[in-house]
């Protein structure tokens, strides 16, 4: 695919695609937020995985859908108490533990667990400290993985910014 077909097929994904699902976008922020963030930080990531391996924008579309896909249905198939849980020890690991250090959660009632593994450590241009990282969640028997970089705010808390 050449790179102008790319960048057609690019646009009308992201603009027709939003447009015509509108009230699900909206019903699916409203209801479930993490479906949303899972989303958007599984298509950064896997459009991101396909830029740096030095794919086509044709690859790296087709890669961030892929990845929007699966983010969105990891975050959807997590009830309350295991998001709960997942931000506790994300919040955790990037405050405590050293680059390659695992924080774990385990919730016993749904049998879903997951870890999240600072990976890079770095001062953003804006003086924020940011830290990229590596998510394993187990969905029933089923192992998912992400990548993300959260950076601290100003108060002292930690936001996922991909």
């Amino acid at each position: 695919m050449n790179s102008r077909l790319s960048r057609c097929v690019a646009t009308v994904l992201l603009v027709a695609f939003p447009a015509l699902s509108c009230q699900t976008v909206a019903d699916t922020t409203r209801d479930n937020p993490k479906a949303v963030l899972g989303s958007l930080g599984g298509a950064a990531a896997g459009a991101g995985i396909a830029a740096i391996a030095g794919g086509s924008a044709g690859w790296i579309v087709a890669a961030g859908l892929a990845g929007g896909l699966l983010g969105g249905a990891i975050g959807h198939r997590l009830d309350n108490k295991d998001k709960q849980m997942a931000a506790q020890a994300a919040a955790n690991a990037f405050e405590n533990n050293r680059t390659g250090q695992s924080a774990g959660w385990k919730n016993p009632d749904s049998g879903n667990s997951g870890t999240i593994t600072p990976t890079k450590t770095y001062q953003a241009g804006s003086g924020q400290y940011c830290r990229e990282y590596r998510q394993d969640v187990v969905i029933g028997g089923e192992k998912q993985q992400a990548y993300g970089t959260a950076c601290r705010q100003p108060d002292g808390s930690w936001k996922i910014q991909s």
